[in-house]
C-alpha cells in the first residue's frame, strides 16, 4: 500500500458547463483535507483548479500552488495558500510539481491539463518516478481519450503495461484506492538503474 501524502491534480483553468466536474472537485479537496493529503496543484484561484482549491482549504486542508512567474498575476494567482512556490517557466513547474507529489490525479481539463497527464505518464514509462497515476473520469469526460490510448496498443504504439500505468475512476474514493494500492512496474530494460 502508497504512503501517499501529497498528490498534484492537473485540470482546468476554466469551469466548464458541467457541474457534475465542480462537485467532483469539490469532493476530491474535501477527501484531501480530511485524509490529511497536501493538494499540489498549478496555483491558479480560477475554474476547476480554483474550486478544488478552496474546498482543501474551506475543510482546512494544507494546499501547496506552483505558479510560473508569468502567470503571477493578481486576478489568477490565488494568494490564500498554506505554500506558494513560484518558478521560472512551465517546464520548472511540472518538474517541481513531480518532485513534491507521491501521485498525480487529471480531472478535466483543456490542452494544459492534458499537456501536463502526458508528460507526467511519460516519465513514468521512461522510469524516471514510480509514482501513481490517476485520471478522474467524471461523467464519461476521458471516455474518448480511453477510446483513443487504446487504439494506440492495438496498432502497437503503446505497451499494454505502459496502458495500465495510467488508473482510471469514475468516483473519487474508486480512484484513490486504485492509487494507494498501485504497484509500479519494472524499469524498462533500455534504461540503467543509476538513470538520473
Amino acid at each position: 500500500m502508497n504512503d501517499i501524502k501529497s498528490i498534484a491534480v492537473f485540470c482546468g483553468s476554466s469551469e466548464g458547463n458541467d457541474l457534475a466536474i465542480l462537485d467532483a472537485a469539490n469532493e476530491l479537496g474535501s477527501y484531501f483535507a480530511s485524509n490529511k493529503i497536501t493538494l499540489v496543484y498549478g496555483g491558479a484561484k480560477i475554474g476547476v483548479m480554483g474550486t478544488i482549491a478552496k474546498a482543501v482549504l474551506d475543510n482546512h486542508g494544507e494546499v501547496t500552488g506552483v505558479i510560473p512567474e508569468f502567470l503571477k498575476k493578481k486576478e489568477v494567482v490565488h494568494l490564500g495558500l498554506t505554500k506558494l512556490i513560484t518558478t521560472k517557466n512551465m517546464h520548472d513547474r511540472k518538474l517541481e510539481m513531480s518532485e513534491i507529489s507521491d501521485g498525480f490525479i487529471a480531472m478535466p481539463g483543456g490542452f494544459g491539463t492534458l499537456e501536463e497527464l502526458f508528460e507526467i505518464i511519460t516519465w513514468g514509462q521512461l522510469g524516471l518516478h514510480q509514482k501513481p497515476i490517476g485520471l478522474l473520469n467524471v461523467n464519461g469526460f476521458y471516455n474518448d481519450l480511453l477510446s483513443f490510448l487504446e487504439n494506440m496498443v492495438r496498432k502497437g504504439f503503446l505497451k499494454m503495461d505502459n496502458y495500465e500505468m495510467l488508473l482510471t475512476g469514475s468516483t473519487v474514493s474508486e480512484l484513490i484506492e486504485k492509487m494507494e494500492n498501485y504497484k509500479p512496474a519494472d524499469v524498462p530494460k533500455w534504461l540503467s538503474s543509476d538513470r538520473t
